[in-house]
């Protein structure tokens, strides 16, 4: 059995020679760094007390000191047979956290997991039970504070063992380990006493509390598995593993040390099981301590490394390592396999792999890391090992790995010309950063060494940029630096890929991305290894740019919030399209574009999640709230799960087309058949235009000219091309084409006028069509677009509304008078049908007379446009290229639902450049 050793420790006072009996001073704490082999205190009582004696004269006049005593040889039982320790393939490592022996039922599952590995030889390093090291703390903390409640907070703590022991053990397994609990329980209370009374407790004190939980479970997981049949001891690693406290909260194993320990220990405790405590330590010295937060995977590498074992499994709650936190990117996928440099980089950046030292014990002998899932044993897990070149395919994919974020850091900024080939100015920087405790966890500095960039935690930012400002101060004051500046609100986000180095376009590829979301970076990092690239946004973009770059980057859903203003005919009827499309999108294309609002004039609804397009109309009757379209649009763009806005404007309406600017400077994309920006006044229309070619903004208008036609992208492939147009002249108006291309003889205009109202294709008021305002919208829009800077009112209209009826009160009324205005009409038709040729409404944009106009012309019989039907429109462009044969553009131009397939294409469209697969 291994030597108990212990230690007395004197409780900040001095101690007096009326101090009493150890027994019945709590002031002095006992206890053992030898959990499974522990003395009855009854025995060394007496040896303590002379030591306690021999004590008080050697800290007599000095206050808050601890003397740490050892009593070596002290044993139960005869020294046993040594037996060499077997190391390498033989072993394989398991390390289970505090979730995977939370509760009775999966310490059960641990142990069946443990037996069923074929493994020669198992070391196994368990955590404390789900929430106990905080409990533990809590307990510290308490007691420190002088609240009393620590006592019925340590009593929940031996519940919780207790009630575990007696589902998993019975009779001495049982017994054992209840006695050893309860004395253990004894002795933590006898400490939190002492503690209470200092008002205070020693990283020493504090680090051999919180350590009892993995103390308890390796106990209790060994009398599980012995109960079984198995052999199995269990290992209080404090005897074993050896480190060296540093500087920065952080321990140095000390290997070669803890080698000959573990060597001594096993040749004591020989078994094909071991179950060893994680988390908890010791110093040369024999003082316990902790490997710190998180420090059982620690636990598990360095055992790993020490036994030089075939593999190291982490179980854990997950199904491996995924690309991105999948709280944050639903589409996030587990990674086969990572390498020990991307594994680092990713836990270094926030990533939950695994402890940030963990990787260095395994990676000098190659030991493989599996993350595992102890909840779903048939997911195969993330392999950690030394990659090779050839073991993933050579795609953009495979050299990201993944991505992970920092929140809540700040940015300093060090500027000034006075930095420029001065040796020793970084070093100062740092010097003052260091001296105040701070974090630097990442640095940028331009070339031209006039300003020196970097990132701390944001509670530490204030003190770091004090610091900075009183070492400066003098240059601050001469000029030389012009600032020291601080830009709160940040995050980090890194992009950790092993081969990303000397990879062309992965860099170009990641800040498109960022973009393409109309996210703004503030700083990027980016080391000669080329593992990572670190880019810094505002931390209200974290999420946001998370999603946007993991979509690019590993292909999954390119997600779109949408808006959609006016549920009209053409919006329901979008809405259709959007709900019948909806799977195939998401499945094929790998397009998801989420409804998250429809506001109409008067009600709104809104849904995070996305409205159910099969009963929006139910819906919004039943949880409908009143019209607020600022509040509309903040609910859609503010969803930071998903990283692109769009807002579907499908009125009418000038005063909604009088907020896109402000939408598009927001980064919310725009898409309309709206007509009334892009013909409004110019000013606000090149204003517009302006900003749309500034940003990653998209508007997109394709069906405010020829509803699903594909006008407007025409004409800019033309002119991109850089083909010169000459005219543009087209039957615009679904409308007027139905009413012409049925204005033959024997009917008369206001009976085809009246035919066109009742079949639908005019507006409640066929004024509206008839007055030509329509198509002059379209002729400016186009002329615009054709680089001409003209105002609507530039656009000269034939109103086929007669005169005497423009001021009718109603359209009932307008169309009881329009037969009266037959015959002007009808004369018309028939000098055109005596030459041989046709009416027809057309819209005209004269690119090389710098004007467009809207007027009724004659055709021959054999002219493209005499040669419509139905509702069609139809557009001729006169180029330099297609100057003798026009090209011609035709289909139909009116309608809901070729001008909601108008709208769906320009969504479509969209998504392909925001990175959806084109």
């Amino acid at each position: 059995m291994a030597s108990l050793s212990y230690v007395l420790s004197h409780s900040s006072h001095v101690l007096s020679p009326q101090t009493p009996p150890i027994e019945s001073n709590p002031k002095y704490i006992l206890y053992s760094s030898s959990a499974q082999c522990r003395h009855p205190i009854s025995l060394l009582r007496s040896k303590l007390n002379r030591m306690a004696l021999v004590g008080q004269r050697l800290r007599r006049g000095t206050q808050r000191k601890q003397i740490c005593a050892s009593i070596a040889d002290v044993s139960l039982e005869k020294s046993t047979e040594n037996v060499q320790l077997p190391k390498g393939d033989v072993w394989s490592v398991h390390k289970f956290g505090g979730t995977c022996v939370g509760n009775s039922e999966r310490i059960k599952n641990v142990a069946e997991v443990i037996v069923s590995d074929d493994s020669e030889m198992k070391l196994v390093v368990v955590s404390a039970m789900s929430k106990v090291t905080d409990m533990m703390y809590d307990l510290i903390n308490k007691a420190q504070s002088r609240d009393k409640s620590y006592e019925s907070a340590l009593d929940a703590v031996r519940e919780k063992y207790k009630s575990t022991a007696h589902d998993l053990l019975d009779g001495e397994e049982l017994a054992s380990f209840l006695s050893q609990l309860h004395h253990d329980i004894d002795n933590l209370l006898a400490m939190l006493q002492a503690i209470y009374i200092a008002g205070h407790a020693m990283e020493s004190f504090t680090d051999f509390v919180v350590g009892h939980g993995e103390l308890w479970s390796a106990s209790l997981l060994s009398a599980v598995i012995r109960q079984r049949g198995f052999d199995c001891k269990w290992m209080d690693t404090r005897e074993v593993l050896i480190v060296n406290p540093t500087s920065s909260n952080q321990v140095d194993p000390d290997f070669s040390e803890s080698a000959r320990r573990l060597e001594r220990w096993y040749s004591k405790n020989s078994a094909k099981i071991i179950i060893a405590t994680g988390f908890i330590a010791s110093t040369h010295q024999n003082i316990p301590t902790t490997l710190k937060r998180d420090g059982s995977d620690f636990s598990a590498a360095i055992m790993g490394a020490l036994l030089t074992s075939r593999r190291v499994t982490i179980w854990t709650d997950v199904d491996g390592v995924y690309s991105a936190d999948p709280r944050k990117v639903k589409e996030a996928v587990v990674l086969k396999t990572l390498s020990y440099q991307e594994a680092w980089e990713m836990s270094y950046f926030g990533a939950n792999v695994l402890h940030p030292r963990t990787i260095i014990p395994v990676m000098q002998y190659d030991i493989p890391i599996i993350i595992r899932n102890i909840f779903n044993l048939s997911a195969p897990g993330t392999t950690i090992c030394r990659q090779t070149v050839d073991e993933e395919s050579e795609s953009l994919v495979s050299f990201v790995k993944g991505f992970a974020t920092i929140d809540n850091v700040a940015l300093i900024n060090v500027e000034g010309t006075g930095m420029a080939g001065v040796p020793g100015t970084a070093n100062a920087i740092f010097g003052a950063v260091k001296d105040v405790g701070a974090n630097v966890i990442m640095i940028s500095q331009a070339s031209s060494e006039h300003s020196v960039c970097f990132a701390v935690p944001e509670k530490e930012v204030k003190a770091v940029a004090e610091a900075l400002k009183s070492r400066f101060r003098q240059a601050l004051e001469a000029g030389r630096l012009s600032q020291v500046a601080v830009v709160p609100n940040c995050s980090i986000l890194a992009a950790v890929g092993q081969r990303m180095a000397s990879t062309p376009g992965v860099s170009a590829t990641l800040f498109n991305a960022l973009a393409k979301a109309n996210i703004n970076i503030r700083a990027i990092a980016q080391g000669c290894t080329e593992y990572n690239i670190t880019v810094v946004v505002r931390r209200e973009d974290s999420i946001k740019a998370l999603r946007a770059v993991h979509s690019r980057f590993y292909l999954s859903r390119t997600t779109i919030a949408m808006g959609i203003i006016g549920p009209g005919l053409i919006g329901a009827t979008l809405l259709e399209q959007l709900k019948d499309q909806a799977s195939v999108l998401k499945e094929d294309f790998n397009i998801d574009l989420r409804v998250l609002g429809i506001i109409s004039s008067k009600s709104m609804l809104l849904c995070d999640e996305g409205v159910d397009l099969t009963n929006w109309r139910e819906l919004q009757g039943e949880r409908g709230e009143t019209a607020d379209m600022e509040r509309f649009v903040q609910h859609v763009h503010q969803n930071h799960f998903i990283p692109n806005t769009v807002l579907v404007d499908c009125t009418a309406n000038p005063d909604i087309a009088s907020h896109y600017y402000n939408w598009l400077r927001r980064g919310i994309h725009v898409i309309t058949p709206n007509k009334r920006a892009n013909s409004g006044p110019l000013d606000q229309y090149l204003k517009l235009r302006a900003l749309q070619r500034q940003s990653y903004t998209h508007y997109f208008y394709e069906a405010t000219v020829g509803a699903g036609l594909p006008i407007i992208s025409t004409l800019r492939g033309l002119l991109e091309t850089g083909d010169k147009i000459l005219r543009i002249e087209g039957i615009f108006s679904g409308t007027l084409s139905y009413i012409f291309n049925n204005f033959t003889s024997g009917k008369s205009f206001s009976d085809i006028v009246s035919e066109a109202k009742q079949a639908g294709y005019t507006e409640p008021d066929p004024r509206d069509d008839l007055s030509g305002t329509d198509v002059a919208r379209k002729v400016i829009i186009l002329a615009r677009e054709s680089g001409l800077k003209l105002e609507l009112a530039d656009i000269p209209v034939e109103n086929l509304v007669p005169e005497p009826l423009r001021a009718s009160a109603s359209a009932e009324e307008f169309m009881q008078q329009l037969p009266r205005f037959d015959v002007e009409l009808t004369r018309k038709r028939q000098e055109a049908e005596n030459a041989g040729e046709v009416l027809r409404y057309v819209g005209v944009v004269d690119v090389e007379n710098q004007r467009g106009f809207v007027e009724m012309q004659r055709y021959k019989n054999d002219h493209p446009f005499a040669q419509l039907s139905g509702s069609d429109n139809i557009i001729a462009f006169t180029t330099t290229r297609y100057r003798t044969q026009p090209l011609i553009v035709r289909g139909p131009g009116a309608g809901a639902q070729v001008t909601a397939g108008g709208i769906f294409s320009d969504i479509l469209r969209l998504a392909s450049y925001l990175g959806a697969p084109s």
